[in-house]
């Protein structure tokens, strides 16, 4: 069995205090790219279940929409079972555009001069990748709770540290500060210590996105993708639209059939 044939397993439980009148989008269910052997998502209020509304983005991000109508305890739970691999998309010429400007979280305008002083001399895509993954991945310390969620790629470089998402963000600001489309994708991560929801960048080479993980937190070639976008701006698991509620708690859960080994040095992708 190679690594794309694996079995593997996710579910995420969120809970939320609703203190007013809210509209809520999640970002929780695995990609329309991934047929799932089984799927599973309830939410409630106060175990009264309430209606949801299924979205999907044009890279397959399916996102559900719920509007609370009254104040809470709001429960959001999903399990699903993935076989095989997946079935990505394709990807248009706009895309690649996108993701070789600038965004919110990945300001690769004002790391311009520190990717050309670290890898002005790296021409081939894929040396440059695994480059600017190594780089971060030395440069950057791992603290849980160190960073804000409104914090981009620059604070994290002055910083030298954060989680995950700092991570990704801060390889795909310098991937693109050297002129290779780079994006975020937000995963389940069988493997992952602790266990959460986890963040990756993917770049564009020789016509495919090209996965790196700075943190080396768990193996690349297991990963189930969740939402993908230009930053964690297009890829967060909640957004209150309106009103108001609370997190309070997250539960997350990746295990798969086996967990493959991670050679840094292969170009691997997310399937």
């Amino acid at each position: 069995m190679n690594d794309a044939g694996r079995t593997r397993s996710v579910s995420a439980r969120v809970e939320l205090q609703v203190t007013e009148t809210a509209e809520l989008i999640f970002a929780v269910a695995v990609a329309a790219e991934y047929a799932t052997a089984s799927e599973r998502l309830a939410v409630a209020i106060d175990g009264e279940p309430q209606h949801v509304v299924e979205l999907s983005d044009a890279h397959g991000t399916r996102l559900h929409r719920v509007a609370a109508a009254r104040p809470g305890r709001l429960t959001f739970d999903y399990a699903a079972t993935v076989d095989g691999p997946a079935e990505p998309g394709g990807t248009s010429a706009v895309d690649v555009i996108r993701y070789t400007r600038p965004s919110r979280y990945a300001e690769s305008d004002a790391l311009g001069p520190t990717a050309l002083a670290e890898f002005g001399g790296i021409d081939d895509p894929a040396e440059l990748l695994a480059a600017v993954s190594s780089w971060v991945g030395t440069h950057l310390a791992y603290v849980s709770g160190s960073s804000l969620p409104t914090d981009g790629a620059v604070r994290t470089l002055l910083s030298r540290q954060g989680v995950c998402r700092d991570y990704a963000h801060l390889t795909v600001a310098l991937l693109r500060a050297s002129g290779l489309p780079a994006r975020l994708a937000a995963v389940y991560a069988p493997g992952l210590e602790p266990m959460d929801f986890h963040a990756v960048a993917e770049a564009w080479v020789d016509g495919s996105w090209r996965t790196v993980d700075a943190t080396t937190l768990a193996p690349r070639a297991a990963l189930v993708r969740i939402a993908t976008g230009r930053d964690a701006a297009d890829t967060a698991f909640l957004s209150v639209l309106s009103g108001r509620a609370d997190l309070v708690a997250v539960e997350v859960t990746a295990v798969a059939d086996r967990l493959p080994d991670d050679d840094v040095t292969r170009l691997v992708s997310i399937v």
